[in-house]
């Protein structure tokens, strides 16, 4: 095998990784207005279980890095996958038990193994050929991680939102048999889908045993950390980074009880074209489905809209410098959300789903532009890019928080200012190329 075909295969094998991990991040914040529902929380406490996902970022991408240096590559995947499967598990008891915190610790478990994928494949895909095409190569990776969060809103709200949730004095007043059944239905609801994940995951897993992959990166020096952290452009794009994840799971955690506020699950009822959208997203008689499915539906055009930029923004970061387009994107993301901050109904909704249009290239183009003339300290840089995903265990909760006292409208300013910073990274990076 030449090199050009090992390094296609080994993009296409690394890509798959992309499309699953994106699949379940997203179908998880599925789970946040049920869990809501279920535990009666506050807006803040459902931050929380974000909060779960991406502290395992912070917690275990440095470790995550030195597994790969003692174990290599494939095995640290391998491992990767198994963790994710053994998360994914642990929904059925929690959902057996009702208890939260068995939701959180699978939320941990399940994010420990994604990190122990990314803290990998971001560089690898990078490395992957010319540091000039790494970003175009990245955009386009990434872009099948945006196809799995595209899919996965669409399965959440048919199997995790579609029925209604009763609160704790319903639940009370039901006698032990409607009580028992109940419970088990709820249940059911939450373990199916994480069961059938899980085995797809450990038949990856299996997979990687016969897989060959090309090895690419050379150990670094003992002492990269210190040297990554007196970067400047390192410093400024791990915090573009922890702003961006933060920003972006933030809107796509609340959009559902951002709509929910709307009363858009009426609008969308009492218009043709949205009606039409929904019934045939769902396929079935939305008049029959509670209201959090009606509008989770339409969460599909978030992550979709991050689809379609990818695909796009593979082709613009290839003929445009990567920093132009990243600066471009981010001034669109904060034009759309003051105008649904602005307004409210259909032009609201639309508005905020096309943030993630916008969304689309900043990861993997912040990562990118990071990791530019860095060399053999590059495992370190992605280690701490990485730890910096940890801002969707932040924002988010902070998102509630500001939305429990303010409203989600005022709430929004929070997001506007992750989206600022980004473009003021894009400035400062393109300046540093001008000179």
């Amino acid at each position: 095998m030449n090199q050009s075909k090992s390094y296609r295969s080994a993009f296409i094998t690394i890509t798959v990784l992309f499309f699953l991990w994106g699949f379940i991040t997203v179908l998880v914040d599925s789970l946040i207005p049920r869990l809501k529902d279920v535990f009666e929380l506050s807006y803040f406490q459902a931050g929380l279980v974000q909060f779960a996902f991406f502290i395992a970022y912070l917690v275990l991408s440095v470790p995550a890095g030195f597994l790969l240096t003692k174990i290599g590559y494939k095995k640290g995947i391998i491992i990767g996958l198994l963790t994710m499967a053994v998360g994914c598990l642990l929904f059925y008891p929690a959902a057996s038990y009702r208890i939260f915190w068995i939701f959180l610790l699978a939320y941990f478990t399940l994010a420990g193994g994604i990190t122990i994928l990314q803290v990998a494949a971001n560089p690898y895909v990078s490395v992957l050929g010319s540091e000039d095409g790494a970003s175009s190569r990245l955009n386009l990776s990434q872009a099948f991680n945006s196809l799995g969060t595209a899919i996965a809103p669409l399965i959440g709200a048919s199997f995790l939102l579609s029925d209604t949730i009763k609160n704790s004095d319903e639940i009370s007043v039901l006698s032990d048999v409607d009580r028992g059944s109940y419970l088990i239905s709820e249940a059911s609801a939450v373990q199916t889908p994480f069961l059938y994940i899980a085995g797809f995951i450990g038949i990856l897993a299996l997979a990687f045993l016969f897989i060959k992959l090309p090895h690419l990166i050379e150990k670094s020096p003992k002492d990269g950390y210190i040297k990554i952290l007196g970067n400047k452009m390192v410093r400024l794009g791990v915090l573009g980074i922890f702003l961006y994840v933060g920003a972006e799971v933030a809107i796509g955690s609340y959009l559902v009880n951002y709509f929910l506020s709307l009363n858009l699950a009426a609008v969308i009822l009492e218009n043709d074209t949205m009606r039409y959208i929904a019934m045939h997203l769902l396929n079935t008689d939305i008049t029959t489905i509670d209201s959090k499915a009606i509008v989770g539906a339409f969460v599909v055009f978030y992550w979709s809209g991050a689809m379609i930029g990818r695909f796009v923004g593979s082709y613009l970061t290839r003929i445009l410098a990567p920093s132009k387009v990243l600066s471009i994107f981010a001034i669109l993301a904060v034009l759309m959300l003051v105008i649904s901050m602005n307004s409210v109904g259909l032009i609201a909704m639309w508005s905020i789903l096309a943030v993630g249009l916008f969304n689309s290239i900043m990861f993997p183009t912040i990562f990118t532009l990071t990791l530019e003339g860095l060399g053999d300290l590059k495992p370190q840089a992605s280690g701490l890019l990485c730890m910096a995903i940890v801002g969707g265990a932040v924002i988010p909760p902070l998102y509630g928080l500001l939305t429990d006292f303010a409203g989600f409208k005022i709430a929004l300013l929070l997001i506007i200012c992750c989206y600022a910073y980004i473009f003021f990274f894009s400035y400062k990076k393109l300046r540093v190329k001008q000179l």
